[in-house]
């Protein structure tokens, strides 16, 4: 969320920050509704004084013995406008609250104005595979060397629910097991978190209210599955007040990951591209403002990591405002390739929130003793998210055998070098 204070005092500044997000975006509404909140909250808080001030001048009148029906009357009378304007704030409050809510984070000034066309890809590492001779999609060599079955996955649980099998099943669980113990020994804090949480955890990670429609819920319980460690990471601290000595917090999660992902896709989306459910590793950062960017050079590092590990080709792209996402002020992807389909896609996007969440989940460090409390900032961080992983490692290590390459850090868990 951002800050309302803010908003009052430079209105037309933020607007053109946001409406490189959103050119639709108008503060006019919102700030007429504050102002009103504001006076509403200046006159409850004179009715009210001045029902303190009769309550002393009618146990005056009485005690005197004189007549107090007049000031009485006069206090029935202020109570009902205390009521009504105590009615009237709380819709004000609601409405502010809720325009704030649909508010999207301003995006820092590196970033680049416009839409997912003006991303601008900072760097290349490596170099793409050779290609050859009957080079097979993942989805293809997958099912044909008994890997994944999305067949069973959708007889069990529906469309774009993954099964993996045999080495395949190996692979993922070798792969998670890699990721998480590689970001530990670079210092992250491991945490195993509920795979479950409330609204308002989503709330604070900003899943909602805006992406209601994109969660698995559980009415019953008033509890939702987790897209994304984030979401559950982003609530680790909330409502506490953090000491500065104990800043950068670095934390690495595992979660399954449920997505709904409404909509519909096209053939270079199949098998393990766009799915409901998948696996993923996720780092998660708080730290002080003056840290916050190069806290997320340290998680993009962390994440190239992985992929050099892997000996995987990739490129790294940072996003434009009009492709961040909702609680994100700056967003640098990293991409690899799928050769079989000549194109790209994300498999680590790295996020600096700033105090958005922070703001919502009331999370706050204290700068030095006896200082004010501020808001800390959040980063996070995907330290892989294995589907597209394991697509990637499916058509990039083919060999014209027709065999599958097991790259070398995977090798001892997996006890095999070829698939």
């Amino acid at each position: 969320m951002l800050d309302i204070r803010q908003l009052r005092e430079e209105p037309e500044r933020c607007t053109e920050r946001l409406r490189a997000r959103d050119p639709d975006i108008d503060l006019g509404p919102l700030l007429a509704l504050d102002a009103e909140r504001l006076d509403l909250i200046q006159r409850v808080e004179e009715q009210k004084a001045k029902r303190n001030r009769g309550s002393i001048e009618i146990g005056e009148l009485k005690r005197t013995g004189k007549d107090a029906s007049a000031a009485l009357a006069e206090m029935t009378r202020l109570a009902q406008q205390i009521d009504e304007t105590d009615a009237a704030l709380r819709d004000r409050t609601e409405r502010v609250e809720a325009l704030m809510a649909a508010l999207p984070n301003m995006p820092h000034d590196s970033v680049p104005r416009g839409d997912k066309e003006a991303n601008v890809v900072l760097r290349t590492v490596g170099e793409p595979p050779a290609t050859i001779p009957g080079l097979r999609n993942h989805l293809e060599i997958g099912t044909a060397k008994g890997l994944l079955d999305f067949e069973r996955g959708a007889a069990i649980a529906g469309a774009r629910f993954p099964l993996y099998i045999g080495y395949g099943a190996r692979l993922e669980m070798a792969l998670l097991q890699y990721m998480f113990a590689h970001h530990v020994a670079r210092g992250f804090t491991p945490v195993w978190p509920p795979f479950l949480a409330n609204r308002e955890s989503f709330y604070v990670s900003s899943q909602l209210p805006k992406f209601a429609d994109d969660l698995y819920r559980i009415e019953t319980d008033g509890l939702f599955l987790n897209p994304t460690a984030e979401s559950l990471l982003a609530n680790l601290h909330r409502g506490e007040v953090l000491d500065a000595d104990s800043l950068p917090k670095d934390y690495v999660a595992y979660t399954p990951c449920f997505r709904r992902e409404a909509g519909s896709y096209g053939e270079e989306e199949r098998g393990l591209i766009r799915v409901h459910q998948f696996n993923k590793v996720e780092m998660f950062t708080y730290t002080t403002p003056e840290d916050s960017y190069e806290a997320l050079d340290r998680l993009v590092a962390a994440a190239e990591s992985v992929l050099e590990g892997l000996g995987l080709h990739y490129r790294v792209v940072l996003l434009a405002s009009g492709d961040l996402a909702q609680q994100s002020a700056k967003t640098i992807d990293i991409e690899v390739l799928l050769p079989a389909q000549g194109r790209y896609y994300e498999v680590s996007s790295c996020s600096n929130c700033e105090a958005f969440q922070a703001r919502r989940g009331v999370i706050r460090y204290r700068p030095a003793p006896k200082a004010k409390p501020a808001f800390v900032h959040t980063l996070n961080g995907s330290g892989l998210a294995t589907s597209r992983l394991v697509a990637a490692i499916l058509e990039n290590n083919q060999t014209e055998e027709g065999t599958i390459r097991v790259p070398e850090v995977l090798q001892p868990a997996l006890g095999v070098e070829l698939l």
